[in-house]
């Protein structure tokens, strides 16, 4: 049968190894940066702009996916799997010889556009199938994510003595098997229920439920520490080397610090299993803006290893509550809307991403760095009060 308990077993497995080699896409760019800026010819402070096109592309294609609720009334696998290959197709641009810039930077918009296929679909996919235990299973995908977009500076760092292309075509080559197992071996959940009409407004019904406004409030705090960390923690530690001249290895310590969190995530979807995803989410956001609070302490000590295992904390307690947070998402909203809403949340959350990566941008001018990640500390505090003050929302 399709849809029987032995399938259960292998079910969330390919699901979540579909998402990792999927999410690859994500930092494909990022990982040879050093190789496009000789192919194109423009400066280091590129980054930036690859980075903030694929964010604006995912934000923009979670947009219209939502709006047009097509998670809802499509087949979800079949989604990932279309768009698992369009992005694969899109990132394969990168190697394009001599490609202006501006185009390259489309290209990346237009990966990320039809990410919003992959990451959020791949939990409306995994909802489908796991009512109970979501949190476990989520807890799964979303450390698939982390490895996902760390996964491209492992391979880069593997194949240093390949042309830098052949990073760029196995990456576009695993996507695509990636779609392939989605679409081959996991059908539609038996706790699918299709949103057979078009709604314009479906993606707003959610927030009229206080349950689902409480979980999505603490996610978009947690969102507005959690890419903003990531991003700056290469900062963090070239700081801390530039001022004290040691020989620390920022690169090889920034993966393993982001890395790291795909062991929080699976650790609090099994502990979901035992506590209310609640608690353990509540628990991890606490940790994390403490973190935020006491990171002056660490930041410019003399000791490199008291920062690392600081900075590995840290690392642990960001993501650890975001499956948690899809967990209630998930959990809040109607069955026919949950693949709208899930949508909506992430898009949401990444444009407040944005937000925060450029107002510590701004900031780290006239703020000494020693306590400029304090303003992490303002979102995790709104996702506390929303979290605390709600005594329903399990």
């Amino acid at each position: 049968m399709m849809h029987d308990a032995p399938a259960k077993k292998w079910i969330l497995p390919v699901i979540v190894v579909a998402q990792f080699l999927c999410t690859s896409l994500w930092f494909a760019g990022n990982a040879v940066l050093a190789d496009l800026i000789k192919n194109i010819s423009v400066g280091p402070g590129f980054l930036a702009n690859l980075t903030s096109a694929v964010q604006f592309g995912f934000i923009s294609g979670t947009l219209i996916f939502a709006v047009f609720t097509i998670a809802d009334r499509f087949s979800p696998s079949l989604i990932f799997f279309c768009c698992s290959i369009i992005a694969a197709l899109f990132n394969l641009g990168i190697i394009i010889k001599d490609i202006p810039s501006p185009v390259l930077l489309l290209f990346r918009f237009f990966t990320g556009f039809f990410l919003a296929g992959i990451y959020p679909v791949g939990m409306k996919i995994a909802s489908d199938y796991f009512q109970k235990g979501l949190g476990k299973s989520l807890g799964f995908l979303v450390g698939a994510l982390v490895l996902g977009t760390a996964f491209p500076h492992l391979l880069k760092s593997a194949a240093t003595q390949l042309p830098w292309n052949y990073v760029i075509v196995t990456i576009s080559a695993l996507a695509i098997s990636g779609g392939l197992m989605m679409l081959l071996f996991v059908p539609d959940g038996p706790f699918r229920k299709p949103g057979q009409k078009l709604r314009l407004t479906a993606f707003a019904t959610g927030f009229a439920n206080k349950n689902f406004r409480a979980a999505a409030i603490g996610y978009f705090g947690h969102m507005w520490e959690l890419y903003t960390f990531w991003a700056f923690v290469p900062v963090m530690l070239a700081a801390h080397k530039n001022y004290y001249h040691t020989n620390l290895n920022v690169p090889f310590f920034s993966f393993l610090i982001i890395a790291c969190g795909s062991l929080a995530c699976v650790t609090s979807g099994l502990l979901s299993q035992r506590f209310a995803a609640k608690k353990i989410a509540t628990a991890a956001l606490a940790l994390s803006c403490s973190c935020c609070l006491l990171s002056p302490f660490f930041l410019l000590g003399s000791s490199a290893t008291a920062l690392l295992v600081f900075l590995f904390v840290w690392g642990l307690a960001v993501i650890a509550d975001s499956p948690l947070f899809s967990t209630l998402v998930a959990q809040n909203v109607a069955e026919d809307a949950r693949g709208t809403s899930l949508t909506m949340v992430n898009c949401i959350g990444f444009s407040i991403t944005i937000i925060s990566i450029q107002l510590l941008k701004a900031l780290a001018g006239s703020i000494t760095a020693q306590y400029l990640y304090l303003v992490l500390a303002v979102g995790p505090v709104i996702g506390l009060i929303a979290l605390v003050r709600n005594k329903t929302v399990q």
